[in-house]
């Protein structure tokens, strides 16, 4: 049956300030091209917990990665949007069946940022400073150089995070540089982590545009969107966090770039507490970025890694930070 193209289209999108801005910024570059959009607001399993870490929501309910995808799929399945924008940090790195990236666009900033009203570096925060993080990552990373620092979760959206910075609730806070940016929330910004000290998430700092499994109609006017490098670069993290079987919840990070016509990446696997972090870099071919991915995160999982990640699964939940919802 052949697929009628049309110019409206439908976005489907969590309502978080930063997601919705993802969402009109998508939908504007739509518009520009003639098309009629509209967004519908779509609340995730991960949007709708507030009161227990979702890390213990994904052990314990059995949910794990997709907590705040799975809804927005349900909606394109059933035909209520034609296209959802997530971060692509969000997005698991197997689709569901039925589902497909049809762009992943121009990509911001991947590295995070250290916000604090009073310090100007990590290296600046006092002895036992209380440092703010949603991210398991993070905090691995920062207990690494700072075992001293006493890390607490940090829910809700950026603009609740930064008013609990603001009120003195933290000395500093860790959230990722590409949604402060995109906000124009950057006032509080005192250093933009460098990879070698804090490797960022796989895809942070790129949006991807999900659809149905071979829906040309949606897909061919969505072609524009997509970037080459931020595809290939983003295929690679993901493809390493895939192969070491990781998600949100994991101390795994990942980031690659084009250099000099090669695509290098660096990567690390941490204990949550810090005490031991492998990482590893690794230049490949840019044509062939989900080998290089897979590469590292072997060479990764062989020096330890699988270890330390069959820790972190088997351990309690109550020592499990929350995964980042922004």
């Amino acid at each position: 049956m052949m697929l009628e193209i049309t110019n409206k289209l439908r976005i489907g999108s969590r309502g978080s300030q930063l997601a919705l801005w993802q969402a009109n910024h998508i939908s504007a570059l739509l518009r520009v091209r003639g098309h009629e959009v509209e967004i519908e607001i779509i609340h995730t399993t991960g949007d709708k917990i507030t009161d227990v870490p979702l890390a213990q929501v994904g052990v314990k309910g059995g949910l794990g990665k997709g907590i705040f995808t799975k809804e927005i799929e349900e909606a394109l399945a059933a035909g209520r949007v034609d296209l959802a924008v997530h971060s692509l940090k969000d997005l698991p790195t197997e689709l569901p069946p039925g589902f497909e990236i049809a762009a992943i666009t121009d990509r911001q900033d991947a590295r995070d940022a250290f916000c604090s009203r009073l310090y100007s570096r990590i290296e600046d925060l006092p002895q036992g400073a209380r440092v703010g993080t949603s991210s398991l990552r993070r905090q691995a990373q920062l207990k690494a150089i700072r075992p001293d620092l006493d890390i607490h979760p940090l829910r809700g959206n950026v603009d609740t995070r930064l008013l609990k910075l603001e009120h003195g609730e933290y000395d500093a806070i860790i959230l990722a540089a590409a949604g402060l940016n995109r906000l124009g929330k950057t006032e509080l910004i005192k250093q933009i982590i460098p990879v070698e000290i804090m490797c960022p998430a796989a895809g942070q700092g790129a949006l991807s545009i999900e659809i149905r499994e071979g829906d040309v109609a949606t897909r061919q006017p969505l072609e524009f969107l997509n970037d080459p490098a931020a595809h290939a670069a983003t295929t690679c993290e993901r493809a390493l966090l895939n192969r070491m079987a990781g998600g949100c919840q994991v101390p795994i990070g990942a980031f690659a770039e084009i250099r000099n016509g090669k695509l290098h990446l660096e990567a690390i696997v941490a204990d949550p507490d810090g005490s031991k972090l492998l990482r590893e870099s690794r230049d490949g071919n840019l044509n062939d970025p989900e080998q290089l991915g897979n590469e590292v995160g072997e060479r990764l999982l062989a020096r330890g890694g699988e270890e330390m990640l069959a820790a972190v699964y088997g351990r309690s939940v109550a020592m499990l930070s929350q995964p980042r919802s922004e």
